[in-house]
Formats: C-alpha cells, sequence, structure tokens
C-alpha cells in the first residue's frame, strides 16, 4: 500500500475531549480530567471513558501516531495510541509520565488489563512516534523519537480479524489543564518481521 496521511477529521471521537482544535497540520487535545481506560486489575475501578480519534484499521497495515511531549509534566500525563476493538478489547500503548519521568507505557485489556513501563527520561521534550503493525494473532507495539531509533515495547496477543479500529488517544486522570500536540497519524505498510525495524517516515 502507499502510505496514507489521516486528515484529522477523518476520524471520530470515542469520549470526546474538552476541546481538540487544529494549529496548522497539528492537533491540540485536552482532555478531561479523570477519564481513563482501564480494566478490574489491581485497583478494582473500570474506566473506558478516555478519548481516542479512531478509524477503521485494516490488519494488514500499521498505524503510527506522533505527538510532542514538551506539555508531559504531571503524574499519569499521557497520550499515544488506541487500538480498539470493541469495550474490554483494546490496548493503549504511549508515553505515561510515572514516577516524575516519562515512561513507555502500555494496556493490554482483554477483560483485564496489564500494564507494562520502560522509562524513557533520556525522551524528555522530544517528539514521539508509536507504531502497531499485526503479525498473525499479535500486535507489535514500537516506539521512537526524532533522535532515538526504534524500539519494541511489546509483543501482544491481538487476534481479531475484524472490527478494528485505531488512532491517537490521550488522557489526564489526575489534573487539569493537559495539553497534548498530536503532530501526526498515518496508516501504512506493516511490519514484515519482529526482528526488522520499519523505515523512520518524516513528515
Amino acid at each position: 500500500m502507499t502510505k496514507k496521511r489521516m486528515e484529522w477529521e477523518e476520524g471520530n471521537w470515542i469520549n470526546s475531549p474538552l476541546y481538540a482544535r487544529k494549529e496548522g497540520d497539528f492537533l491540540k487535545v485536552a482532555p478531561e480530567k479523570g477519564r481513563d481506560f482501564w480494566k478490574k486489575t489491581l485497583y478494582g475501578f473500570e474506566f473506558e471513558d478516555g478519548s481516542a480519534l479512531l478509524s477503521d484499521w485494516n490488519n494488514n497495515t500499521a498505524v503510527e501516531v506522533s505527538f510532542q511531549l514538551a506539555s508531559f509534566t504531571e503524574l499519569y500525563d499521557q497520550a499515544g495510541i488506541l487500538l480498539y476493538n470493541g469495550p474490554e478489547q483494546w490496548i493503549k500503548a504511549g508515553i505515561e509520565i510515572n514516577d516524575g519521568i516519562p515512561q513507555l507505557s502500555t494496556v493490554v485489556t482483554a477483560g483485564y488489563s496489564d500494564w507494562s513501563l520502560a522509562a524513557v527520561p533520556e525522551w524528555v521534550g522530544e517528539e514521539v512516534t508509536l507504531r502497531a503493525s499485526i503479525i498473525k494473532d499479535a500486535v507489535v507495539i514500537r516506539a521512537r523519537t526524532e533522535n532515538h531509533g526504534w524500539r519494541t515495547i511489546r509483543v501482544a496477543r491481538f487476534p481479531y480479524t475484524t472490527g478494528n479500529q485505531a488512532g491517537p488517544y490521550t488522557c489526564s486522570p489526575t489534573r487539569e489543564g493537559f495539553e497534548v500536540t498530536f503532530t501526526r497519524w498515518h496508516f501504512t505498510e506493516r511490519d514484515q518481521d519482529l526482528h526488522s525495524d520499519p523505515p523512520v517516515e518524516h513528515h
């Protein structure tokens, strides 16, 4: 396939944010305080009210979302990519502030959520790209910045062959005033191999 750059207007919100406004090619989004995506595990609570801008996702394509980290300053500030097959069957992956530093965060949910974290303090203030690509019954999730190459951050079960959607998401569970700047949203060639880096697509 050829690379498809998504226009922000082509997506549909699940759970609208406080606001989403275009500035040039970018989209600035402010999530509503107290909303999130999480199912049961450890905490007992269930949230599926975070804001995500989604479009149909063909399993034969990869999806990429890029955003700026400069505004991420407080606990649980987060943004990235949501892979959505419906209530209770989704994955959110991106950057989340935890213990005062940015962490690559992935929450995989099939009825119950699990959570993995990897600290990336060297990414402070950079532009981050998240990428998801389905291989067989799994999704391979990678991340990079303009100054740091691709890192594979998760291989997770994602066996759904129909009804998949994907796109940018953001949540602010504990504070008001968070705003994230999304810089691009692409569908492109899917990964061919777990151990081969995909190309870096510049703006």
